[in-house]
């Protein structure tokens, strides 16, 4: 099984496509942001991939630090409140929540 190239932030083993969990969009001041939220069952920790089309730049894409699995499910709460999680335009309690009221 082709691997997603990203790996844990903790113990560095690559996931497989499979193992992203989650997934949320946003437009924000202009740019497309997108999370994706991976689980890693070995450290139980989650890694976000934080993806950001930048209006008027170049695309940035990074991977954050262990999130811990009470911080990751929280986070995950919010998102599946969502029924369109990928829809950067959604308005949703969920969105706002999760972006901090940062949506355009």
């Amino acid at each position: 099984m082709p691997g997603s190239g990203i790996r844990c932030s903790r113990c560095g083993r690559e996931f497989d496509k499979e193992e992203q969990v989650a997934c949320i969009s946003a437009k924000i001041m202009g740019d497309e942001c997108t999370d994706l939220f991976y689980w890693c069952t070995a450290c139980e920790v989650y890694t976000v991939r934080l993806c950001r089309d930048v209006f008027l730049g170049p695309e940035t894409e990074r991977v954050s630090d262990p999130i811990s699995k009470e911080e990751g499910d929280r986070r995950l709460k919010l998102i599946r409140s969502c029924a369109e999680p990928s829809n950067e335009r959604c308005r949703c309690d969920g969105h706002r929540a999760y972006f901090g009221g940062w949506l355009d």
